[in-house]
């Protein structure tokens, strides 16, 4: 355990101190190296080790005696690690040197034997051509000439020797005969020996002649480097006679001891072999091969130039010295080459056999330096040393640091709590500010609403307008900040719910039109038609992004157009009519745009090699869509681009003053998008305008979930009532500007009208006069018909004169500040009706159902939310639950407007007792928050009640950041309406639960 506690101290101060061991490691060399390598793993168990720490030893301290003692033997026991590390490794770089001169020695010797060997039995077969050719042969073959000749020529073949020389057995009654017939009388060796020959041959001539004796073997035949031998008996010479001797008894070749070569005075040896009769048997006995001797044929070796030239051939000769040594006697060595002089006592012995069992040989070799210093073992020890010194200095430096980073911890925990209900103390405040601010702002909301319904004239109305403007401002304002103010706790999530996306675009376009006709800017809106006509989503979320992007477009756009598009992925990634069609010569108001193109560059969606969740291509269950706001505004400098995302940051201080606004809107938009699985992007040129560009993914609206079924049938009815009586009409748009006229087309397109387009009224002309064709109605630019009075009312007069059973009505479309020109050009029934832009397909039906005598008073769809509530609410019985007064007025009057029954409490106490079943409420209405009884606990215990009952209840609340859909769902409430409450909102959760009674027609 102990041990563990040590690892985990190391553990902690090695991050501690930065790091300490492993700065040091560069200069502790491989093996200071390997011991950090080993520390690391240890250390990567470090947290399973602090928990032993604080289990058994926790916050004591320990004592410093107990602690110095462990130092001690730290320090102790890691000095004789060290010592016994650089015995080890010295140890084994010795055994290391070893095995090194014991593998060149091996090698050498091996050499040196092969070479001899190679020799000597080419000194052998020359025995077996002498007893061929001399001793066959009669008359020889060969004489001294030709035997020069032939050892001369042939001498590479036995690279060790210097000259080989040929002595004939001669007996002493042959003496006389055999110096008659060469010509010389045989000499005494042990006189040459004496006197050895220099340069001079014919010296050889003056040595005494052999002493009587058996037998001679005086050399008849020499290599011309030996020649000086020729005429002396090698038996006259005591190694010669005894080397002679052994050689022909044991028919094997044999040496001489080491001996000073005649002439060159250098050690050599001399290899015999023994010339029998060729009638000799290999298995003959030691005195028949005696007896059967002819001659005795010798090679001169000449060890030291032996070894030198062997040294010579290896690179590294240099390393060692090599010895070669006699040891047929054991106690005095002969040396036969090198020198004894070394620094190095190291020295290994290698065998040599040259073949005669009679000598022995070896070569003994050592290195020439000295050993080199053990730096390895050194620098490792030491550093092994050094490491254990600073692991020690870490232990003391820890004991000391450790109750401070104890202290430092329950501090950091204290202060992390400080924070933590810091955080819930501020999102606390904020519900509470919510809360305080919003439902004031409720009750004077709901109060100028229900002051527009009673009777001001025009200067009081107007000031009333404005105050429900400043006051939905200054909610949108709180909104912002609630946003903001989530999206940095986290606490931000969206809802998947299913909504009609072209019914909220309709929604976007009626909640700028009275802006944009204000300044003079035309606004549209396009959605593709492989759009879905349901999505599953968070539809408040996608509104606040566009609603966002629209209204800073609207905020910097004084002239020109805004256009909002709606696409598929797929669409903008495959259609290059998509990614062209806002060049500055095709666009909405014919005013050079900022290319789209550019706003979605480095979008995850066009780059499959992004990050992990790239979006996939719209299918069944994923549609990605892709929104764009284009304007023709001001634009966004260079230097300012940067930080558009950035919350609370403004573009230009001179523009904040300008045009005011918190700057957070962008920052919430760009957090929203990624919530929806996209990216926000744009492009913006000075002066041209700006075009922003969002992803999104929404799953398909086509779902089998009969929630979804009932609201898909239930919008299904809406827009079939709304296109039911168009159905199968064709219409007729004259405008010369493609994306204009697109957007016409689309928005007539979904009543059920099939679209013709053309460029000027004189095709429009030729395809109304078509007889195979029938056109109901003609929407005519406002552009195209101011143009040229006079052509607009010939297009009149020529229409009329047309016999096409019923008149194609005719209608312009403009912006309203562009419609006094209408009348200058028709006549009689002849007088367009002025359609006002921005196009809705709601408009556009209301519009045509006038033109064409049609029941205004039908309800189709896009009638006001408020005559659908009506149908909702009348003769309903509702339950208003709310401590505050005036919200309590504000909530009755709104119901009460709508034809609802409404009784009012102000406390959960008495709603639990109004709603004890059995009662006669459809619906309850229930504030959150309240003294004494909240609105949670209250309807908690009014799901107690009932067994077989249940009422609707609905939270009324203006804390956006608590009341939650989740929480509400958690009590029991069926739903959720933010304060103030707005008719769109209150149908939308009231139309979930009631159905339209029958009163309401009435």
């Amino acid at each position: 355990m102990l041990c563990c506690w040590i690892v985990s101290v190391i553990s902690m101060n090695w991050f501690i101190n930065g790091g300490i061991l492993e700065t040091k490691a560069g200069l502790l060399g491989d093996g200071g190296k390997m011991w950090l390598k080993c520390l690391e793993k240890v250390s990567g168990n470090s947290c399973k080790i602090h928990h032993l720490y604080y289990q058994y030893i926790g916050s004591k301290r320990i004592r410093k005696t107990w602690w110095r003692k462990l130092l001690v033997a730290w320090i102790v026991g890691w000095i004789i690690v060290s010592v016994w590390i650089f015995w080890y490794m010295s140890s084994q770089a010795f055994e290391k040197r070893k095995e090194t001169l014991a593998s060149m020695c091996d090698e050498r010797a091996r050499m040196l034997q092969d070479q001899f060997n190679v020799s000597m039995n080419h000194v052998q077969a020359m025995s077996i051509l002498i007893a061929t050719f001399h001793h066959g042969k009669n008359p020889s073959a060969i004489d001294q000439r030709t035997f020069a000749r032939y050892t001369e020529r042939t001498a590479f073949e036995r690279p060790l020797t210097s000259g080989v020389a040929y002595a004939v057995r001669v007996i002493h009654s042959e003496r006389e005969q055999f110096e008659k017939q060469q010509g010389w009388t045989i000499k005494r060796m042990d006189t040459f020996e004496q006197s050895p020959v220099q340069k001079d041959d014919n010296v050889a001539k003056a040595l005494e002649p052999s002493p009587v004796q058996e037998e001679y073997a005086p050399v008849i035949f020499a290599q011309d480097t030996v020649a000086h031998v020729v005429s002396l008996d090698m038996l006259s010479g005591t190694e010669d006679r005894e080397n002679v001797l052994r050689a022909r008894a044991s028919g094997k070749g044999v040496l001489t001891a080491p001996f000073r070569l005649l002439k060159t005075n250098r050690l050599g040896v001399i290899l015999t072999f023994a010339v029998y009769k060729t009638d000799l048997p290999s298995n003959a006995m030691s005195n028949e091969r005696i007896q059967a001797t002819d001659g005795y044929l010798g090679g001169i070796f000449d060890i030291e130039s032996l070894v030198e030239k062997l040294l010579q051939q290896l690179a590294s000769k240099q390393t060692i010295l090599v010895n070669v040594y006699d040891i047929t006697n054991q106690s005095h060595p002969i040396s036969m080459y090198g020198s004894n002089v070394s620094d190095d006592g190291l020295e290994h012995v290698s065998a040599l056999n040259f073949g005669d069992p009679f000598r022995k040989h070896e070569m003994r070799c050592r290195f020439k330096q000295k050993p080199p210093w053990p730096w390895l073992a050194i620098t490792t020890s030491i550093g092994i040393l050094v490491i254990a010194l600073l692991i020690g200095y870490i232990f003391h430096a820890t004991m000391n640091r450790i109750a401070k980073v104890e202290d430092d911890f329950h501090e950091m925990m204290e202060l992390k709590k400080r924070a933590e209900a810091a955080d819930v103390a501020k999102s606390q405040f904020l519900a509470t500010v919510s809360h305080e601010i919003r439902t004031p702002m409720n009750g004077v909301l709901g109060m100028l609403h229900m002051l527009m319904d009673t009777e001001l004239d025009a200067t009081q109305q107007d000031y009333v307008r404005t105050a429900q403007d400043s006051g939905k401002a200054l909610v949108s304002l709180i909104n912002e900040v609630l946003d903001q103010a989530k999206i940095e706790s986290g606490k931000i999530e969206l809802e998947a719910m299913q909504f009609d996306l072209r019914a909220i675009m309709d929604e976007v376009l009626a909640l700028f039109s009275g802006k944009a006709h204000e300044k003079g800017v035309e606004l549209a809106v396009y959605v593709s038609d492989g759009v879905p006509e349901m999505l599953i989503g968070d539809p408040g979320r996608f509104r606040q992004i566009i609603t966002n992007l629209m209204g800073n477009s609207i905020k910097f756009t004084k002239r020109g157009h805004i256009f909002l598009t709606v696409h598929l992925v797929a669409e903008v990634m495959d259609s290059i009519d998509v990614e062209t069609e806002s060049s500055s010569r095709n666009t909405l108001s014919g005013l050079p745009v900022a290319d789209r193109c550019r706003s979605w560059v480095g979008f995850k969606t066009f780059n499959p090699e992004g990050s992990s969740h790239t979006l996939l291509p719209s299918s069944s269950d994923l549609i990605n869509l892709i929104v764009s706001v284009e304007d023709t505004g001001e634009g966004i400098p260079l230097e300012a681009q940067p930080r558009v995302f950035t919350p609370f940051m403004q573009v230009d201080p001179s523009i904040s003053r300008k045009y005011g606004g918190t700057g957070i809107g962008l920052s919430i938009s760009k957090c929203l998008v990624g919530l929806m699985n996209g990216d926000i992007g744009f492009v913006s040129i000075p002066d041209i305008g700006s075009t922003f560009t969002f992803t999104a993914v929404f799953s398909n609206g086509c779902s089998n979930s009969n929630d979804s079924k009932l609201q898909k049938q239930r919008l299904k009815t809406q827009t079939n009532t709304m296109s039911s009586k168009f159905q199968g009409m064709t219409a007729l748009v004259v405008d010369p500007k493609p994306v204009r006229a697109k957007v016409s087309r689309y928005q007539i397109q979904r009543l059920g009208i099939r679209v013709e387009l053309v460029l000027d009224l004189n095709q429009g002309l030729s395809s109304i006069s078509n007889e195979n064709k029938v056109v109901n109605m003609v929407f005519i630019e406002q552009e195209v018909w101011d143009k040229d009075s006079s052509i607009s009312a010939l297009f009149v007069n020529k229409l009329q004169k047309i016999d096409l059973g019923v008149s194609p009505k005719l209608f312009l479309l403009g912006n309203s500040l562009s419609s006094s020109r209408t009348n200058t050009a028709t006549s009689g029934v002849y007088t367009p009706s002025v359609i006002t832009k921005p196009l809705k397909a709601s408009m556009l039906a209301d519009s045509l159902q006038r033109a064409m005598g049609g029941n205004k008073g039908n309800p189709c769809n896009g009638e006001h939310p408020s005559l659908s509530l009506r149908k909702l609410l009348v003769g309903r019985k509702m339950l208003i639950v709310d401590d505050n007064n005036v919200n309590l007025m504000v909530a009755a009057g709104a119901l009460k407007k709508y034809g609802a029954d409404v009784v009012c409490a102000d406390s959960g106490q008495k709603a639990i007792k109004l709603l004890k079943p059995p009662h006669k409420f459809d619906a309850c209405f229930m504030d959150i928050q309240m003294p004494e009884m909240d609105g949670f606990e209250a309807t908690r215990r009014i799901r107690d009640m009932e067994s077989n009952w249940h009422i609707p209840i609905l939270a009324m609340t203006a804390d956006v950041i608590q009341a939650t859909y989740e929480e509400c769902q958690r009590c029991g409430m069926d739903g959720y309406v933010s304060k103030p409450f707005e008719a769109e909102q209150l149908y939308q959760e009231v139309s979930r639960f009631l159905q339209p009674t029958s009163s309401a027609n009435l």
